[in-house]
This record gives structure tokens, C-alpha cells and sequence, in this order.
């Protein structure tokens, strides 16, 4: 089986991920998403370091969604080989198991066991769901 990942749509994929999860926790949800992660609650100081950390860790986050999209890209050209099957709804179906097996279940734990706030969790795992579908449709459209 041979993979083939191109790396242009890995980085256009990485870089809708991460457009995503602005848009998410700003426009969408982000007053809530503060709140019920109690970023609302933090002292000045520790406000100041984060905002001060800032570019470090939206780098280290952009980061973070290449590995993901080049690690979904191997999915999807996977599953293109396998089943001899392409575009949009490979993606969709990629990103959909990739996100039910990974990420839903694994956000849960915080839910379980730290007593995170479930509503956070929706959101959480809202915006992975989302950006999950949106990298499986362009890493599979555009191969």
C-alpha cells in the first residue's frame, strides 16, 4: 500500500484546524468557555503570564494541529487505499471515528474524574468534532 501525503493540504488542513479553534473559543463560545474553564477567576498575575505566553503557546498550538492533520492525512490515504474510496465523505467518515475513538472518549475523563463541567466538555469536544471533519474532508478532497 502506498501512502502518498501532501503536504500543502496537510498545512491548509492544520491551518483551517487552528482558524477553527480560534473562531470557537473567541466568537462562538468564548465567554462561556472562560467561565466554566475559570479563566474568569484567575488572579491579575497569573492573567498577566498567560497573555505574556501567549505567542509561545499559539505556535506551540499551530503545532499541535500539523501533527494532527499529518497524522490524519496517514488516515485518510489509509482508508483511500484500502476501501478504493475518495473524497468528502472518506473525510467526514475519518475524521468522525478518528474524533468518537480519540477525543471523545478521552475528554471525558476530566468530566469523570476532575469534576469539569459537562457543558465545557460539549464545547470541548463540539470544536474537535468540527475541526476534525473539516481536516478528514480536505486531507481526503484534495490528495
Amino acid at each position: 500500500m502506498d501512502i502518498h501525503i501532501n503536504y500543502l493540504a496537510v498545512l491548509v488542513a492544520a491551518a483551517a484546524y487552528f482558524m477553527i479553534g480560534w473562531f470557537w473559543h473567541t466568537v462562538l463560545f468564548g465567554k462561556v468557555w472562560m467561565k466554566l474553564g475559570g479563566f474568569d477567576k484567575m488572579d491579575k498575575k497569573k492573567q498577566a503570564a498567560m497573555k505574556k505566553q501567549m505567542g509561545r503557546s499559539m505556535a506551540f498550538n499551530f503545532l499541535t494541529t500539523l501533527v494532527t492533520s499529518y497524522c490524519m492525512a496517514f488516515s485518510v490515504q489509509s482508508g483511500a487505499a484500502f476501501y478504493h474510496v475518495a473524497g468528502v465523505t472518506l473525510g467526514l467518515q475519518t475524521g468522525f471515528w478518528l474524533w468518537l475513538g480519540f477525543v471523545a472518549t478521552t475528554q471525558l475523563n476530566p468530566v469523570l474524574w476532575e469534576g469539569r463541567p459537562f457543558k465545557l466538555y460539549l464545547i470541548n469536544v463540539g470544536y474537535y468534532l468540527v475541526s476534525f471533519l473539516a481536516v478528514g474532508t480536505i486531507l481526503a478532497v484534495w490528495q
